[in-house]
């Protein structure tokens, strides 16, 4: 839906929420299924933020992390890679055995290679 046709009252206070997944950025969703294949496993259930001393500190949030990847929000992906201390708590409470301490690993390579235009 385009921008004009959800404003029907000539102004918006909140920037549109919708998500275009054929505009988005696959690379980074697809780099980091393919270095962590049990990332495809995950189904958002917020155990791992739960547990994660670093969001206990830090606005950190590691279920936000995998929604920006799947929607290729790479601006707010980027904010919090580099949050995560990469303890492994996360990995320890997962129910679906999702690496995830490789996702962010992952997720920070494909970033850095993107930057580059590696990727």
């Amino acid at each position: 839906m385009s921008e004009q046709k959800s404003n029907r009252f000539g102004f918006a206070i909140n920037r549109s929420r919708a998500i275009n997944y054929d505009t988005s950025d696959r690379k980074v969703r697809e780099y980091v299924t393919l270095r962590e294949p049990s990332f495809r496993l995950c189904f958002a259930c917020g155990g791992c933020t739960a547990a994660c001393t670093a969001g206990q500190h830090a606005p950190f949030n590691l279920r936000r992390m995998n929604t920006c990847i799947r929607r290729g929000e790479l601006d707010t992906l980027r904010e919090e890679v580099t949050r995560c201390m990469l303890c492994g708590k996360c990995l320890l409470v997962c129910p679906r055995g999702v690496n995830t301490r490789n996702v962010v690993s992952a997720t920070a390579e494909a970033l850095r290679k993107l930057d580059r235009n590696e990727l």
